[in-house]
């Protein structure tokens, strides 16, 4: 009995985070191509770098955030089912930094994007 509603619990997580992964990378590509028009050729990207050259990137770079947030993404499902896959306490743990992990590099990108345009 346990298992079946186990495996009702981790479809419906799983379900859940396709479609807010799904809509995140959406709504990151639609933003690029609104303002893509208005993009500079060399953005502010890298602000743990001292002020000046160093923190500016060609505007391809901005595609780094949206690779690493679903990389990071992926890392974790990966993790959780090769080291914890009956653990309900991780699996509620890494659904929650999947959550904040998605909406805050979308919130981080859309803010970068909009700055600079």
């Amino acid at each position: 009995m346990q298992t079946i509603s186990y495996k009702k619990r981790l479809l419906k997580y799983k379900n859940v985070m396709i479609f807010l992964i799904s809509i995140s990378n959406l709504v990151m590509l639609i933003a690029f191509f609104f303002k893509l028009q208005s993009l500079p050729p060399q953005i502010p990207l890298f602000y743990s770098k001292p002020v000046g050259d160093s923190q500016v990137a060609d505007w391809w770079f901005i595609f780094l955030i949206p690779l690493i947030m679903n990389f990071l993404y992926y890392i974790n499902g990966f993790i959780y089912k090769k080291f914890f896959a009956e653990n309900i306490f991780i699996e509620k743990v890494i659904y929650h930094f999947k959550i904040i992990l998605v909406i805050s590099f979308t919130l981080i990108y859309l803010k970068i994007l909009f700055l600079i345009t």
